[in-house]
């Protein structure tokens, strides 16, 4: 055997044992005629001793050991002099008697360390060497722990795992699709799935009515923390089910994760908010709801005073952030800044302090007698130390979004957005379609497979902008964990709704001509939810990025430049595909 116990097992209670250990060398020191090793694999690290009096030509051979040499080393366990309390085998280390070296190593192009010296372009390329830490390595052990967890709770409620395929055909709106090339089929491609949508509502229709999967899926979109090319959904749909069974079902997973993972115990439900609700009091769909800042509409406040930027918004809001009036004006003109980044958009930023004495100082006090900024200050019922935030614009939703920007920065400043506090909420009664001004049209906001409220069917003729979704998101400190609807199962609706969103018959019965024919035999009402596995892993490891607790992530333009993908292909395969090359337009 290469090793009996683990370079994390070893315990006080190990002491006089005779173990073989194997793994990476961490580090290594010279003290005199002693020679310290510190063996690591995956399980933790224990410090090797080589004495020159007992063995002067295995202490020579330790010390010409190098970063990252696999070794293999067996010895007595003995009590450990200077103990380390930080590690969990630091009361013991082992004197060793045999010294075989299993693989010398190149240096390393950065340290194995948690706090590494390699930037994240260098790590990405090496990054077989980057899971070598322990920081890394313990998000995918997070990760492990979550999938166990998830597949456990979805078995004992009864949900059954099935494989869906990943060469599927191309669906339309959504993000892009990546496609495959089909070589027994030329001019002709399959598309890598952006969900296991379709197929999971046909695994209701064949009487499967509690299915998951834990599945790759795969978007062709910009990048950005919360995103990768191919990213991993913990799927699910149940038939014969109302909205009330899903969210029951599944904030019963979510409590069970944070028990089981965090040891949280969560024993209120979930709040629910409309769609409604969290744009009009937080500009955003997916609200950071561990701390406050709720939008106060100011029209009635502080329009037709004479000053033209507000008298002539559309919309004009804002924040109070409790004893924030100590900003200096240095601080001040940063948010202005930070809010009129071209990402953001806004033309300026207001502010009023509540002084100590409860009068108000406004950067915009010669529109505005102290009477209306007493009337601002009771809008928020804001004390003295308080500022207020106010942005306007003459896009009301575009300036809610905005405000929502200045809200998660204020908010972070003030050290509000703890990672180790979660605040959990439903969003729920989401728009059915949102409006392209650009192509002068509704789509559809989640898919074309989402129901509309049954109340709600009556408006699709006469005013398809009001009418509401069957569907839900959860959100966790301000990140879409998961989302899902109540899908169409009448084939009726289902045809209006593809003609509402401006598919021919033709082009539905080509789409989706399979579903619909389904359908025909019988569809369950049917509704279901996908969570995003590394969006929860990354939450509970109190990331910033999904990057980080993915194995083989891409970087921020898409590419693995560990294995330099996307890459070019030979002539040879492009002309058994039937493709060629076009040089891309410059």
């Amino acid at each position: 055997m290469y090793r009996t116990k683990t370079c994390g097992e070893l315990r006080a209670a190990d002491i006089e044992q005779t173990v073989t250990l194997a793994g990476w060398v961490q580090k290594t020191r010279k003290m005199g005629g002693m020679a310290f090793v510190d063996i690591r694999d995956r399980y933790g690290i224990t410090q090797l001793v080589f004495n020159q009096e007992v063995d002067a030509p295995l202490c020579e051979k330790a010390n010409k050991l190098g970063r990252e040499f696999v070794i293999q080393v067996t010895g007595v366990v003995k009590e450990r002099s200077n103990k380390n309390t930080h590690i969990p085998t630091g009361e013991i280390e082992l004197i060793v008697s045999e010294l075989n070296i299993l693989n010398v190593a190149a240096t390393p192009p950065f340290t194995i360390e948690d706090e590494t010296d390699g930037g994240d372009d260098l790590r990405m390329k090496y990054r077989y060497l980057d899971l070598r830490r322990n920081i890394v390595r313990s998000n995918l052990e997070l990760r492990h722990r979550m999938t166990i967890e998830v597949r456990s709770y979805l078995d004992k409620q009864g949900f059954m795992e099935v494989e869906t395929p990943v060469l599927i055909s191309s669906t339309p709106e959504g993000a892009r699709d990546f496609v495959v090339p089909s070589r027994m089929n030329p001019g002709q491609f399959y598309a890598l799935p952006q969900s296991p949508q379709t197929f999971k509502q046909l695994l209701m229709v064949s009487g499967f009515d509690r299915y998951f999967q834990i599945v790759k899926c795969f978007r062709d979109e910009d990048l950005r923390a919360d995103r990768q090319p191919e990213f991993t959904q913990i799927d699910c749909e149940m038939s014969f089910v109302e909205q009330e069974d899903v969210l029951q079902v599944f904030e019963g997973m979510s409590k069970h994760l944070f028990k089981s993972i965090l040891g949280t115990e969560i024993k209120d439900a979930f709040p629910r908010m409309t769609w409604h609700e969290a744009m009009k009091l937080y500009g955003s769909d997916k609200p950071d709801t561990r701390f406050g800042m709720q939008f106060v509409e100011l029209a009635d406040v502080l329009k037709d005073r004479g000053f033209s930027v507000f008298d002539n918004a559309a919309y004009i809001g804002g924040i109070c952030a409790e004893g924030a009036a100590v900003y200096t004006r240095k601080q001040l003109d940063a948010l202005t800044d930070f809010v009129k980044r071209p990402q953001i958009g806004a033309k300026g930023l207001v502010y009023a302090r509540v002084e100590e004495d409860g009068t108000v100082k406004s950067s915009v006090d010669k529109f505005y007698t102290q009477e209306a900024l007493q009337q601002l200050k009771a809008a928020f019922s804001a004390k003295p130390g308080d500022l207020i935030l106010i942005l306007s614009g003459d896009d009301v939703m575009k300036t809610r979004k905005q405000l929502n920007e200045l809200r998660l920065e204020m908010g972070s400043q003030l050290g509000l957005r703890d990672k180790n506090k979660f605040s959990c909420l439903w969003v729920v009664d989401f728009p059915l379609f949102e409006w392209s001004e650009e192509d002068g049209r509704f789509y559809a906001m989640h898919h074309p497979f989402t129901s509309p409220k049954p109340e709600d069917i009556y408006l699709l003729d006469s005013d398809p902008g009001a009418v509401r979704a069957n569907a839900y998101d959860m959100v966790i400190n301000g990140v879409e964990v998961g989302g899902g609807s109540i899908r169409i199962h009448d084939s009726a609706l289902q045809n209006k709704m593809f003609s509402f969103l401006g598919f021919t018959e033709e082009q539905a019965q080509a789409r989706f001509g399979f579903l619909m024919n389904a359908f025909k035999y019988g569809a369950p009402p049917h509704g279901g939810l996908a969570y995003g596995l590394d969006r929860w892993v990354s939450l509970f490891a109190g990331l910033d990025s999904i990057r980080d607790c993915i194995a083989f992530p891409k970087n921020n333009s898409g590419r693995d430049v560990m294995i330099d993908a996307p890459s070019p292909i030979d002539q040879s395969q492009l002309d058994e595909l039937n493709l060629s090359i076009r040089s891309a337009a410059k």
